[in-house]
This record gives C-alpha cells, sequence and structure tokens, in this order.
C-alpha cells in the first residue's frame, strides 16, 4: 500500500530546485489558522506507544510541567520522524503535544516560525529553496546545511546537525541489471551503448529547466543527440509509477527518491551521483530558538538519534509503513527500541 503523500509523490516544499510558488505562505497561515480552531492542537492520531528510558534519559532539572510542541508533515517519511521525536521528548520527560501530521509544509513551517510549535524535522533543501527562496541548491551536504542554519536563525529557527539521510533525486537501476551493464554511478552510463541509456521519469522532472536535460548534459550524454540520450529512449509517467516500471524493465534507469521504500522491496539499486548535480537534501532537527534556549539539552536528545538515520534505515522504515501498512508510531517505536534509545515497559 503507497500512501498519497509519501515521500515519492508531490509535495512542493521539498522538491529538489522548486521556485517558492507565490502566495504560499499567505495559504499556509490560513491553513493553520483553520487547524489550531475548534478543540484544540492535539490531532486525532497523536498515538504513540508507551516507552521507558534507554539511551535517552529523562532530563534531570526539568520544569513541571515542561510542555513541548512538535509537528510534521503528513506524508510518510515525515509521519515516522515525527513520532521518533514525540517518543524521545517523552522519554526525557516533556509534556508533549504531538501536532505531528500537518496537511501540507507551509502550515508546518508557519507553526515553527510563529512560535506555535517548538520542533519539527526538515531537510536542508527544502529550508534552502522552498521557505527561504533560494533558486539553487547546494550538493556538498554540510555547505548546504551552514547555508540554512545561518539563514533560518533570522527566523527564529535553530537547525540541529543533519542526519546521514539525504531525501534527494536519484536514478535507480534494477539490481540483477546492474551487475548485467557493470554501472554503479551516473558516469557509468555514457560508456554503455546508445540502446542501453534507457530511462523512466515523472512529467516534472523531465520538464524542468533544471531536472533532466542539464543533468544530461553535466554527465556528458545530452538529450537528443545520437551519441547521448534519443528522445524516444525516455518514458514519461505517473508519479510512483516510475518505480514499477524500473523494476519491469521498461527502462534501465528511473528517477526515485533515495529514501523511498520501494527501492529495497523492488530490488532497485541506486547509481551514484558522482557528478555531485542534485542539491542535498539531509534531514535535520529544527527548533524554535527561544524553546531551545529554554531546554538546551534538547541538542543533546537529539544528538542521538540523528547519526542513526541513514538512507538505508529510512528506506527500512517507510518500506514498513508503504508497503507492509504498518502505523507509523509503530515503527518509530521499534526503530528506536532496536537502537537501544527507548526500552519497553516492564
Amino acid at each position: 500500500m503507497v500512501r498519497p503523500n509519501n515521500p515519492a509523490r508531490p509535495n512542493p516544499a521539498r522538491r529538489p530546485y522548486l521556485r517558492r510558488a507565490a502566495g504560499a505562505a499567505a495559504a499556509g497561515a490560513a491553513a493553520v489558522g483553520l487547524l489550531l480552531s475548534g478543540c484544540g492542537l492535539q490531532p486525532a492520531d497523536s498515538y504513540v506507544p508507551d516507552a521507558d528510558p534507554g539511551l535517552i534519559q529523562p532530563i534531570e532539572g526539568l520544569p513541571d510541567p515542561a510542555p513541548l510542541t512538535v509537528t510534521g508533515k503528513n506524508f510518510t517519511e515525515q509521519l515516522i520522524l515525527g513520532k521518533i521525536s514525540v517518543l524521545a521528548t517523552k522519554v526525557a520527560g516533556f509534556d508533549v503535544t504531538d501536532l505531528t501530521n500537518i496537511p501540507g509544509s507551509q502550515p508546518a513551517r508557519e507553526l515553527m516560525v510563529s512560535g506555535q510549535a517548538d520542533m519539527t524535522w526538515e531537510y536542508t533543501g527544502t529550508g534552502w529553496i522552498a521557505y527561504l527562496g533560494q533558486t539553487e541548491g547546494i550538493a556538498d551536504k554540510q555547505e548546504m546545511w551552514q547555508a540554512v542554519h545561518d539563514a533560518d536563525l533570522a527566523n527564529g529557527l535553530t537547525w540541529g546537525d543533519p542526519a546521514p539521510m539525504n531525501n534527494t533525486y536519484a536514478f535507480a537501476i534494477r539490481s540483477e541489471a546492474a551487475e548485467e551493464l557493470g554501472v554503479d554511478s551516473i558516469s557509468d552510463i555514457a560508456s554503455l551503448p546508445v540502446e542501453e541509456r534507457t530511462f523512466c521519469l515523472e512529467s516534472e522532472f523531465n520538464s524542468r529547466p533544471d531536472g533532466m536535460n542539464p543533468m544530461l548534459e553535466k554527465y556528458g550524454i545530452p538529450r537528443g543527440s545520437p551519441d547521448g540520450v534519443p528522445d524516444e529512449n525516455i518514458g514519461i509517467y505517473d508519479t510512483g509509477a516510475v518505480y514499477s516500471a524500473t523494476d519491469a524493465g521498461e527502462c534501465n534507469f528511473g528517477e526515485v527518491f533515495a529514501t523511498d521504500g520501494r527501492i529495497d522491496s523492488l530490488g532497485l539499486t541506486v547509481l551514484e551521483d558522482d557528478l555531485a548535480y542534485f542539491p542535498a537534501y539531509n534531514g535535520a532537527p529544527v527548533f524554535n530558538t527561544k524553546a531551545l534556549e529554554e531546554y538546551p539539552e534538547l541538542v543533546d536528545v537529539f544528538a542521538l538519534i540523528t547519526p542513526l538515520l541513514t538512507d538505508e534505515e529510512l528506506r527500512k522504515m517507510n518500506l514498513e509503513v508503504d508497503v507492509n501498512g504498518q502505523e507509523p508510531a509503530e515503527v518509530a517505536y521499534d526503530w528506536m527500541i532496536s537502537k537501544g534509545l527507548i526500552t519497553a515497559p516492564e
């Protein structure tokens, strides 16, 4: 089961290079107003299992209560990360309001900027391009993080250290075809016969002025050239169908998102972006700066979590939700138990 808002689906604030839509911030603020009206902040799906301390221990000297609001967006990966945050902060001793599962990136951003939420997970490329209005991403992970960290301080937000996970665009190939063709990186495609340079794309990436065509130029296999990638070698598919088409052999190389669970479930191999065409989209905890000044120990809590969040770990967790039908809260709980971050109540 693939949920409508998982990372492989269009989500305007998350896609690499996406320009900020006019009026998005105003629309987001209006949506937040609707979300916060009525019966209060807590959404219907705020369940997480009970947990006891593990590597994450209760913070000494917290006030009683120590209120903290966690927010996040409503696609699979964000739901999982949000539940990880709720579990971690509860075990650390906070009185947590679970405001994850917010429908849309701009409403979630507005909650953070306005101070109505204290913590979320965000992607460096999203912050830089969609929220801060930059037109080009940065491929280097640390440079991308530093740029968005420094710029967002003016908005009252402090970015924690980035995780290894990088949910950017990527190209994947059937693992057996990768072995047969001898390809490990995108550069290797140039050494293949022209008839093997076949691609499955979603329409957005195909048509963007900063999408497929400049990528092929950078890798020396220009589109339309008989020595590059002829137009007939490129198939356009609905979002999400690229994965199944690549697995079925309708093309050799499918456009994917690097932490999508279907990469593993279908036995695909992600090619190395060895010329660093795609910008960094590393996930990182983001804190409202005032909340972080009040609770500086939050940095230590998330420092235990962030280094463990690799592409491989996120793909496994996303798969459990999108393919195996598990609940994000249960997947987050099981993962944290497996890493010793929390323990099951006795």
